[in-house]
């Protein structure tokens, strides 16, 4: 009869053999991504895939177990979970096998990421520090820009005398971090103030 070479209330649970290493997880699972190797594999049993069964009637892939545990959970939770030591190029290679969509566009993201991460480095600030009366200040802070950050006023003196013309004179730091990409080439900040 159609169907006999099924077990009957155990088919809901799926044994994978990756590479020499045991899986087990319900069809349900597999099937989250309806197009993918796996959906097929367990789902739509069929001539197709001529998929071969080990002696335990685990489904055999020819694949790197390593790698695989990251596809599988994400699956079950929809999380895309990689432990440090793992290579996320490896998940990429297996998501993409596996073709399940979803999982290669969190991949490459993750990828896309830690590159731009890695590429800056650390960060580095370059320090200006200017000098202007008090008169000045509220314009020179108005006008500061690419990326110019005020940080510090410092108060160096002051005229109490209010008939004379000298008004009280400060220092201020100003900071912009580094990026890498200007490859060491500091832009003139825009502001008009006296250095």
């Amino acid at each position: 009869p159609p169907g006999a070479d099924r077990p009957p209330a155990a088919s809901k649970w799926v044994r994978l053999n990756v590479g020499g290493t045991y899986f087990v997880s319900t069809r349900q699972t597999l099937c989250r991504e309806p197009k993918s190797f796996l959906c097929r594999l367990c789902c739509q049993d069929g001539p197709e895939l001529g998929s071969d069964k080990d002696e335990t009637g685990a489904y055999l892939i020819d694949r790197d177990p390593t790698y695989f545990g990251p596809i599988l959970n994400y699956l079950r939770h929809g999380k895309l979970i990689i432990n440090k030591e793992l290579a996320e190029e490896g998940v990429l290679e297996e998501a993409e096998f596996y073709n399940i969509a979803s999982l290669v566009r969190l991949v490459k993201e993750r990828i896309r990421d830690n590159e731009n991460r890695t590429s800056q480095g650390p960060v580095k600030h370059v320090y200006r520090v200017l000098q202007c009366q008090e008169e000045e200040l509220t314009q020179m802070v108005s006008t500061m820009s690419d990326g110019w950050k005020f940080e510090q006023l410092i108060s160096i003196g002051s005229s109490y005398n209010y008939g004379n013309e000298d008004q009280a004179e400060f220092l201020c730091v100003v900071s912009r971090e580094l990026n890498n990409s200007t490859n060491g080439i500091v832009k003139e900040p825009s502001e008009k103030a006296k250095v």
